[in-house]
């Protein structure tokens, strides 16, 4: 769901891994972070970000960037939606955070399911007779019954860079045939990836 790079001490490795699932068939769109390691504009970013796109622009050879060049903002799927950022001009970047922000995606798409990054907290946002939406945060392992009667708008989380305090790597399974969904975490050697971020040169703030 998009800022594949930007963050970490191995963008080779991690677009080698994406590039091979994109070519077996799995929906991949673009992030705000992987259009700046294409040289976009860093004028919205903070200082730690710029200097790790500016780290990850020198990794980057012809096949990479011909890989992050091919990726769109949004794919459709049956009823699903998966885009980076609102579904509302994906294109601004805008964070769900909430409420209005899920209003605002749900407008501007008849999907059924929206799946959302951007945000580093997994969150789930749903549709309710009385209008705006309502959300509650998942529970890793717990599944959730997407009901056909409602529209759903789900926040993934990061694998790389969870903000939720809970250092394990997030990741979620959408099960189309049953209709369920479920957050997971993945305990990892978390300080090993630190060092290697440190070992890089890469802001501190980062690791």
């Amino acid at each position: 769901l998009g800022d594949l790079l930007g963050y970490g001490a191995d963008p080779l490795a991690c677009l080698d891994i994406v590039a091979e699932l994109a070519a077996q068939g799995a929906p991949v769109v673009c992030g705000n972070h992987d259009v700046a390691c294409l040289g976009g504009p860093l004028h919205e970013m903070s200082l730690t970000p710029r200097d790790a796109i500016y780290w990850t622009r020198k990794q980057l050879g012809p096949r990479e960037r011909d890989f992050l060049a091919g990726l769109p903002l949004s794919i459709t799927e049956a009823d699903r939606l998966y885009v980076h950022a609102s579904a509302d001009q994906p294109e601004a970047w805008t964070y769900v955070t909430g409420a209005s922000e899920a209003a605002a995606s749900f407008a501007a798409t008849s999907a059924r399911v929206v799946f959302v990054g951007h945000v580093h907290h997994p969150m789930v946002y749903f549709t309710t007779p009385e209008g705006m939406p309502r959300t509650f945060p998942p529970v890793p392992g717990v599944s959730i019954p997407l009901s056909d009667y409602r529209r759903w708008l789900i926040i993934v989380g990061a694998v790389g860079q969870p903000r939720d305090g809970n250092p394990a790597a997030c990741y979620a399974l959408h099960d189309d045939a049953s209709g369920a969904f479920t957050h997971f975490r993945v305990p990892y050697d978390a300080h090993a990836t630190a060092k290697k971020i440190l070992d890089a040169g890469l802001p501190e703030r980062l690791a």
